[in-house]
């Protein structure tokens, strides 16, 4: 269900996508070009990474076709023990909440580089608050278990930040080195783009 979902939004907004990261790229360059700035591959990828992932985050979140039921629920984990665990609907509502905010965290963790979780949290908190408000809006629901899960999966992603941060130091030179890192992302761009090729043309075909 989630990669049917992933898999229409990336068919709806791909023409759009394109230009804009023609565009963010040209910008960027030039940027770097005129401030004499050192081109780094794998730093200029993670940047372009988390705008379009932002971008991204509030497509699927505010797409109008999810849910058209309306509501407000403020009643702490009401919704959440409505799912059998390991349902699809548990997978898509519970856990998929979870999922889709884990790079937000982990984004907030990279760039802020924050000494404690509060700045973690309210971020996380208020972002998920603002697309609720929205959704309700737009036809959709208000579920404050969404805002909880979305803050527990903030948090796993900044405390995966910080794991990986400490893993990171304890690596070889060589594996610390930006000449790796940009192979690192090279690795992963072409594998995410086999995927997304393939998951394109499974739904689509």
């Amino acid at each position: 269900m989630i990669q049917t979902l992933i898999g229409k939004i990336i068919n709806n907004i791909w023409p759009m996508l394109v230009v804009f990261i023609v565009a963010i790229s040209l910008i960027r360059f030039f940027y770097l070009r005129n401030h004499r700035e050192r081109f780094c591959l794998h730093k200029e990828l993670s940047y372009l990474f988390a705008i379009i992932y932002i971008w991204l985050l509030f497509e699927i979140l505010t797409m109008t076709e999810l849910n058209s039921s309306g509501g407000i629920n403020l009643v702490p984990f009401s919704e959440i023990m409505r799912y059998e665990f390991g349902t699809q609907m548990f997978n898509y509502s519970v856990i998929g909440n979870i999922l889709i905010f884990i790079p937000f965290g982990f984004l907030i963790g990279e760039y802020v580089n924050p000494k404690n979780l509060w700045p973690v949290l309210i971020t996380t908190i208020l972002t998920s608050l603002t697309i609720e408000f929205v959704q309700l809006q737009i036809g959709r629901s208000f579920d404050i278990d969404d805002v909880i899960l979305n803050a527990l999966g903030g948090l796993i992603g900044y405390l995966l930040c910080i794991g990986l941060s400490a893993i990171s130091r304890r690596l070889p030179d060589f594996m610390r080195s930006d000449a790796f890192y940009n192979i690192l992302w090279v690795v992963v761009i072409i594998l995410a783009g086999i995927y997304l090729l393939g998951l394109w043309g499974v739904i689509f075909r």
